[in-house]
């Protein structure tokens, strides 16, 4: 078991940012079941879900003046980022409030050239100066979190822990360089890093290069999926879910491993069914895992 981390106090009222996929209704419902009732601000152009069931708005991805009055009218006091979000927000795509003007050169400069992690480093402190807490998605929902070991039937074997080995190193110096979180190894070798296409589309490439002969087809692999160095936890941690096995069954891998307690593993049921059935191991990485030292 990975140790507890403390956990922060939500206050009153929680405001949930949602962006694409299910993440965010995994995140409100369980909010929900812990006595919340949580205000969804779904981003508009990303968030694909049916927020009915909840007490919900649409905003823009920059309208940093209306989440402010939102966050006032509702008397929201936490807030907290979950779902994907596929393209940055362009300059003219903000508007600010008058205290956040004084920000406006820097918050350029980072949507022009900064990393992901860099801009949602920008985000979560213009959220803070509208006076809310920013909290990470597993504070209410920490049963998603990886734990260290195997999630289903299989886990890896000694031929996997260099692929295991080799793939963790070249995430950890992907994430300092704030471009991915994600690396896959066959034999050994690096064949593959997560840009900014995402972790679906990487392994699709693995996929056509086994097709086309460049990868040979008897030697597995391994997907690993890392936190950037010095990554904010509160936003944007790794994640996994049912699409990630079936795409790593696909690249013809042997499994999928994570850094435990700080890897999100989404619909996990269903997540552990698919990887007993299509024989693909899914397992979390400790600090002291035996692949060795990092």
């Amino acid at each position: 078991m990975v140790a507890a981390a403390t956990v922060p106090l939500i206050k009153p009222r929680l405001g949930i940012l949602a962006g694409r996929g299910r993440f965010p209704v995994l995140v409100s419902s369980s909010a929900r079941d812990m006595g919340h009732n949580p205000y969804i601000v779904a981003i508009e152009g990303e968030a694909d879900q049916d927020w009915s069931g909840f007490d919900h708005c649409v905003l823009g991805i920059g309208d940093v003046a209306g989440l402010s009055a939102l966050i006032r009218r509702e008397k929201i006091g936490t807030l907290m980022l979950a779902g994907g979000i596929d393209r940055r927000p362009r300059f003219r795509d903000i508007r600010p409030t008058w205290s956040s003007l004084a920000a406006a050169p820097s918050l350029l400069r980072t949507l022009l050239s900064g990393g992901d992690d860099q801009i949602l480093r920008a985000a979560i402190g213009l959220l803070e100066k509208q006076g809310v807490q920013v909290v990470g998605a597993q504070t209410v929902a920490p049963g998603l979190l990886s734990q260290i070991g195997p999630l289903g039937k299989l886990g890896p074997r000694p031929s996997d822990q260099a692929d295991i080995a080799a793939a963790e190193q070249a995430a950890l110096v992907l994430g300092q360089l704030d471009v991915g979180q994600g690396a896959v190894s066959v034999g050994g070798r690096v064949i593959a890093l997560e840009g900014l296409e995402g972790t679906d589309l990487m392994l699709e490439r693995v996929a056509g290069l086994r097709a086309a002969g460049r990868l040979p087809r008897g030697r597995g692999g391994v997907l690993v999926k890392m936190c950037k160095p010095d990554q904010d936890e509160r936003a944007d941690l790794p994640s996994i879910g049912p699409d990630t096995v079936t795409n790593a069954h696909a690249a013809c891998l042997s499994g999928i491993a994570v850094e435990a307690g700080r890897t999100l593993v989404l619909e996990r049921e269903l997540v552990v069914t698919l990887a007993n059935r299509l024989g693909v191991f899914v397992t979390g990485l400790g600090p002291d895992d035996e692949r060795g030292k990092r």
